[in-house]
C-alpha cells in the first residue's frame, strides 16, 4: 500500500520512496555544506576552533557523512527498475531512455561541477547507471551478494592502506596531513569568473575521489535494485513490525560505526587514521542509513503523518533541489556571491543548512502543488523520452497504446 492508502502497483510512484528521498537531501545539504565553506570546516575548524564548530563537524562526520549519500544511491537503483517497468508498460524501448537519460544527468552533473561544486555526484551516477543497465538481469540474491563483495573489497582496500599509514606516519608529523588553508582561497573568493576555473582545476582530483568511492555507490544501486525486484518497499514501507526490527538490529551496529569512524576522521585521534575511519565508515553505513529510513517511516507513519506530505514533495523534484542547494552554497560562500569561503564555522554553516532545508520544503510544497515537473527534472525528463513530457510517445514493439507514465499519487 501507498501513504495514501492505495495498492502501488507498478505503474504508481511509490510515496515512501520520495518520502526517503525528500530526507535524504537534508544529508546530501549539511556534508556538502561542510566541504563548501572552507578547508578547515569539515574537520571542525581547524587548530583552535571553537567547541561548537567541533562539535558540530564531528555530529556530522558521525551521523551524516556517508550514510545519506547511501539512501539516495539506494533509491537511485530503486527507481531504475521502476524506470524499467514505466518503459515496458508504456510499449517504450528502454535502452534509448536509459542512456539518453544517463547523458542528460552526465551533462546536468557536469555543468554542476563546473559552475557550482567540483564535487558533484550526478556524473558519477551517470557512469554508474550504464554499468547498472548491464547487471539489470542479476537475481536479487546475486545483486545483494555483489553489492556486498564490493563494500568489503572497498573497506579492505582503504583500511589496509590506512593502516599502512599508521604504521609508517611519525606521529609527531601527522599534524602535516590535516587540512591546510586553501591554495585557491583568493580564487574562491574572487569574481565570478575566478570561480568555475578554480572548480575546473579540481576536477581531476574530484573525480579520483568519485572513482574510489564509486564501488561503495554501485553497491547502493544494486541493494536499490534487489529491492524493487523483491516490492520491499510496496511490500514493507508500512509494516512497522519490521521496520522496527531493522531498526533495533541495526541503528546500534550503525552508531558504534559512526562514532568510530568519526573518532578516527574528526579527532581525538590525529590524521593518520583517516583512511581507517572512511573504511568503518563504509562497512557500517548501510547499517545506520537502513536504520534512519525505517525509523522515518515509522515516525512519519506515528506522529508526524502531515511531514510525509512535504518530504514526498521535496523528493519528487530532489534533483531540482539539489542543484538549488548548491547553487545557494555558492552564493555564500564563493565569488559569486557573498565570499564567506573559510569565514564561518561549522556550527554556523549547521543552522544555515536547517534554516535552508526548512525553507525548501515550505517552497518545494507550494510548488509540488502547481506543478508536476521541477525545472530539472523537466529538463532531464525531456532528454530522457526525447520529447516533451505529456506528449505522446510512439510504442515500439508493443500491441498496448501508447501513453505516458502515470501521475505520481498524490
Amino acid at each position: 500500500m501507498t501513504a495514501g492508502g492505495r495498492p502501488a502497483g507498478d505503474g504508481r510512484r511509490l510515496r515512501e520512496l520520495d518520502v526517503l528521498r525528500g530526507f535524504a537531501l537534508l544529508g546530501i545539504l549539511l556534508v556538502n555544506a561542510e566541504l563548501m565553506a572552507g578547508p578547515y570546516t569539515v574537520s571542525g575548524g581547524g587548530p583552535g576552533a571553537p567547541a561548537p564548530d567541533r562539535i558540530a563537524a564531528w555530529l556530522v562526520s558521525a551521523l551524516v557523512a556517508t550514510k545519506f549519500s547511501l539512501l539516495f544511491s539506494f533509491l537511485f537503483g530503486y527507481g531504475f527498475a521502476l524506470q524499467t517497468r514505466s518503459a515496458r508498460h508504456a510499449g517504450a524501448d528502454f535502452a534509448p531512455r536509459h542512456l539518453r537519460r544517463a547523458l542528460g544527468l552526465f551533462g546536468i552533473g557536469l555543468a554542476h561541477a563546473v559552475l557550482l561544486y567540483p564535487g558533484d555526484i550526478l556524473t558519477t551516477y551517470a557512469v554508474l547507471a550504464l554499468v547498472l543497465y548491464g547487471l539489470r538481469g542479476l537475481a536479487p540474491r546475486t545483486a545483494l551478494r555483489l553489492a556486498a563483495g564490493l563494500v568489503a573489497g572497498l573497506a579492505a582496500l582503504l583500511l589496509g592502506y590506512g593502516l599502512l599509514i599508521v604504521a609508517l606516519t611519525d606521529p609527531a608529523t601527522a599534524g602535516e596531513h590535516a587540512p591546510r588553508a586553501a591554495d585557491a582561497l583568493a580564487a574562491r573568493r574572487g569574481g565570478p569568473a575566478r570561480v568555475p576555473a578554480e572548480h575546473l582545476r579540481e576536477l581531476p582530483s574530484a573525480f579520483a575521489t568519485a572513482l574510489l568511492y564509486a564501488p561503495n555507490k554501485l553497491a547502493a544501486f544494486l541493494a536499490g535494485l534487489a529491492a524493487a525486484k523483491t516490492s520491499l518497499v510496496r511490500r514493507r514501507g508500512r509494516d512497522r513490525a519490521w521496520l522496527r526490527r531493522v531498526v533495533v538490529r541495526w541503528l546500534p551496529v550503525g552508531l558504534a560505526g559512526g562514532v568510530l569512524s568519526a573518532c578516527c576522521t574528526n579527532g581525538p585521534l590525529d590524521d593518520r587514521w583517516f583512511l581507517a575511519g572512511k573504511a568503518v565508515a563504509v562497512l557500517t553505513g548501510p547499517a545506520l542509513a537502513a536504520a534512519y529510513a525505517c525509523g522515518l517511516l515509522l515516525l512519519l507513519d506515528a506522529v508526524r503523518p502531515a511531514a510525509a506530505g512535504f518530504l514526498a514533495a521535496a523528493g519528487r523534484m530532489a534533483l531540482t533541489h539539489y542543484l538549488t542547494q548548491s547553487l545557494v552554497l555558492a552564493w555564500v560562500f564563493t565569488g559569486y556571491g557573498l565570499g564567506l569561503y573559510d569565514r564561518v564555522g561549522s556550527a554556523a554553516v549547521l543552522l544555515g543548512c536547517l534554516a535552508l532545508y526548512a525553507a525548501q520544503l515550505a517552497l518545494g510544497a507550494r510548488l509540488a502543488a502547481r506543478t508536476r515537473y521541477g525545472p530539472a527534472e523537466w529538463l532531464l525528463r525531456t532528454i530522457t523520452l526525447a520529447r516533451r513530457p505529456g506528449r505522446p510517445e510512439p510504442a515500439c514493439g508493443s500491441s498496448r497504446r501508447p501513453q505516458d507514465e502515470p501521475r505520481p499519487v498524490p
